[in-house]
């Protein structure tokens, strides 16, 4: 199940800045603390990766589909 998100970009008059919210649930599940530092790669035009360089390591378990 995905969650769409929009895209949302802030014009000012030197600069621009784009931002992208996670909704509440994802934030949630992926136990994001205030102020975390995360980095982004653009793996392709359809891909962006999240890497938390320093969260702790924690096996990731798939439920199975019903």
């Amino acid at each position: 199940m995905g969650y769409p998100t929009k895209v949302q970009l802030i014009k000012r008059k030197h600069s621009e800045q784009w931002y992208v919210n996670f909704p509440r649930v994802l934030a949630q599940a992926m136990d994001f603390a205030r102020g975390e530092v995360v980095e982004w790669t653009v793996q392709d035009r359809r891909h962006l990766v999240l890497r938390r360089p320093h969260a702790a390591a924690v096996p990731f378990k798939k439920k199975p589909r019903a």
